[in-house]
């Protein structure tokens, strides 16, 4: 898919950071997709594959990820900071209402903004997130984020891939880990291939008290009010237990749905068919296109 790619400054005005613009017919829905911890724009191209031409879909590189230049300040790596990067990046763009898609910490980001920005939000859509992260997969993440070093060739980075991720993924072949790590790193100048990520940002999520994940999230949640929220889980996530999404219905005020993906942990890639159906539809009724 073409793309325009959107440079703007960070909120604090220190960065330089960069957004994939994808374009669509005049007046359809804009969508602001955010990528999780570790991972970068490209990380919803499957996605973006099945929605294309029907949404303004706009993909950025979180700062420390991506194209988007890093913080020299580690202690910028969180939630807050990169909500406020949103708000610029809307205003900078002319966006003032949109539909948010948070995969993992990028749902963090959509409560918060919601919180900063009440009107913001059209529709949200939480993918393998909510106010309350359980403790094991928290665990899991904190023990492969961090510096890695350089991997030998994309050969290498796949295995890598699939060694971090296969429990999530107990489905994938080796085109799959291969595509999947294709988003999730890159090419250096030398031929090498590095993750495209800043690895101080395991300093955000590193102990017993992570700056990622804010301490009580349920007043956050429950600021999103009358927005309409389509859950996404993974049936073998250790991040999102099926009683925090259904104690997330209970304490939304407005359309509220859930799918579960079958044999996919954290977090679903979302263009599984499972996922795929249930996304389409939340987006027919709440965010709907002039073209199907």
């Amino acid at each position: 898919m073409d793309y325009r790619v959107h440079h703007y400054r960070s909120a604090d005005g220190r960065l330089d950071l960069v957004a994939r613009d994808y374009p669509a017919h005049e007046g359809a829905p804009v969508m602001l997709m955010m990528h999780g911890l570790t991972r970068n724009s490209a990380d919803f191209e499957p996605l973006l594959d099945k929605l294309a031409g029907r949404y303004r879909m706009i993909v950025p590189d979180q700062r420390g990820r991506g194209a988007s230049q890093w913080d020299p300040d580690p202690a910028q790596y969180r939630p807050d900071v990169y909500a406020q990067d949103m708000l610029a990046l809307m205003d900078d763009l002319g966006v003032s209402r949109a539909g948010l898609v948070g995969t993992s910490m990028g749902g963090l980001m959509a409560m918060v903004m919601q919180a900063l920005r009440p009107d913001l939000a059209q529709a949200a859509i939480f993918n393998d997130i909510g106010p309350v992260l359980d403790p094991a997969g928290l665990a899991r993440i904190q023990g492969y984020v961090g510096p890695g070093g350089k991997m030998a060739d994309w050969t290498e980075a796949a295995a890598r891939t699939r060694a971090i991720n296969a429990p999530a993924f107990p489905d994938f072949g080796g085109a799959q880990w291969d595509a999947f790590a294709r988003r999730i790193a890159r090419e250096n100048a030398d031929g090498t291939v590095s993750f495209a990520y800043d690895p101080a940002i395991s300093e955000s999520i590193a102990g017993d008290d992570p700056q990622t994940v804010p301490p009580d999230l349920w007043p956050l949640w429950e600021l999103l009010g009358a927005v309409p929220v389509l859950v996404v889980r993974g049936a073998l996530s250790d991040l999102l237990s099926t009683a925090t999404v259904e104690e997330m219905a209970r304490r939304h005020s407005g359309p509220y749905a859930a799918v579960e993906v079958p044999r996919v942990g954290h977090a679903p890639i979302l263009d599984e068919p499972v996922a795929l159906a249930a996304i389409e539809a939340f987006l027919q009724a709440h965010l709907p296109s002039s073209r199907t």
